[in-house]
This record gives structure tokens, C-alpha cells and sequence, in this order.
């Protein structure tokens, strides 16, 4: 069954409330949406397996502890999943990166794939899927499905804002797949779009209409 975290953090929080003001411009934009997922994986990662390794200090030496070499993969879904690489690499700098392309049919609301870019190793890593919005859950659950036919270890979705409709949708496709969130807003208008979420996270993000 899957894990569902919702964040409480106080950080992200306040950067989220930052984020969803209308006033705000592109690039305090771009760079909030990078903050909080970092702050997102710092807690997506706590599972990671450790190794036990021996190293000297300056004044000894000590057993300590590093990553088992478990391999990552940050996979976003275009575009708008852009916006959070950055922010993943700075805890992850050597995860592969992915890229899943998909666009939302306006009349049924349903997503189109038309890039698929995935590591060559995806077999030997484990998968964050990254968006900031979880609406219906469209995007979501169809790309962890192309994902999932290359046959990665495991697979986490990170995102910034999900609507009950979407959260449930992707819970009940995927329900291996663990859920990180920073909020869970209201519902989805009847244009699909989160309310009261931030707009369009992908125009805003790149200062398009």
C-alpha cells in the first residue's frame, strides 16, 4: 500500500504561501518551486539504505556511515516538472534525469504523451517522479505507467499541490507508489485546474501565457 506524506513543514509552508499569491513574478517563482523540492526529497529520501564504511579523521579513525549505492532517478513530466530538478539535484547530484513529455487534452482532460527520455539503467534505480500539481492525476498515473514498463526498483511521485480528486486517482492506479506532497488543496474547478491552488504552475514558472 502506498505511503501518503502531506507536508507540515513550516518552511514549506511559508514558501508556499508565497507561491500561490498572484503577485508573484517568474523568477521568485522558479526559485520557491526549487526550495520546496528540495525540501520535498530531503524527506522522500529518508529511506535510503546506508553501508557501514571506515575513514580517518584528523584525529582518527572511524567507522561511519554512507549511501549503499542505491541509484537514483529524477524523472520530471514536462514542463512544468522542470522546475523541480534543480531543487533535487542540489541533495542528489548524481541522479540521472528522465524526461516524460505529456500535454492535457483540453475537451477530455485526459493526458497525450509525446516524449519519452528515460536513463538506460532504469532497471537499477529507484524513480522520483516529479510535478508540481496533481490535479486528476492524469499525467501522473500515465507516466509512472510508461515507467513502470521499463521495470525501475521503485517508483515515489513528488509534487507541490494535489487536489483529493487526483491524490485518490493516482492512489488507487499505483498503490506501490509512495506520495509526497506539500499541501492538499480544496477540489478541481470544472476546468480541471486546483482549487484555490497557484494557476498554471508551468506558465508561471517560464513566464508564458
Amino acid at each position: 500500500m502506498s505511503k501518503i506524506l502531506i507536508m507540515d513543514h513550516p518552511l514549506i509552508q511559508h514558501k508556499l504561501s508565497i507561491l500561490r499569491d498572484k503577485n508573484t513574478g517568474s523568477k521568485e517563482f522558479r526559485a520557491l518551486i526549487s526550495e520546496i523540492a528540495t525540501l520535498i526529497c530531503y524527506e522522500a529520501t529518508r529511506d535510503l539504505p546506508l553501508e557501514e564504511i571506515e575513514i580517518e579523521t584528523p584525529i582518527c579513525a572511524t567507522k561511519t556511515k554512507v549511501l549503499a549505492g542505491k541509484k537514483l532517478a529524477v524523472v520530471p513530466i514536462l514542463r512544468a516538472g522542470l522546475g523541480m530538478v534543480d531543487g533535487m539535484l542540489a541533495l542528489v547530484p548524481s541522479a540521472r534525469v528522465g524526461h516524460i513529455g505529456l500535454y492535457r487534452d483540453p475537451d477530455t482532460l485526459m493526458p497525450v504523451e509525446y516524449y519519452c527520455k528515460l536513463p538506460a539503467d532504469i532497471e537499477e534505480r529507484e524513480v522520483f517522479v516529479v510535478d508540481p500539481m496533481l490535479a486528476t492525476g492524469g499525467s501522473a498515473i500515465d507516466a509512472i505507467s510508461q515507467i513502470k514498463k521499463r521495470g525501475p526498483k521503485h517508483i515515489k511521485f513528488l509534487g507541490i499541490l494535489a487536489a483529493p480528486e487526483g491524490l485518490e486517482a493516482l492512489k488507487n492506479a499505483h498503490p506501490d507508489v509512495d506520495i509526497f506532497v506539500a499541501a492538499l488543496d480544496e477540489k478541481l474547478n470544472d476546468h480541471g485546474y486546483i482549487i484555490p491552488g497557484l494557476g498554471d504552475a508551468g506558465d508561471r514558472i517560464f513566464g508564458t501565457k
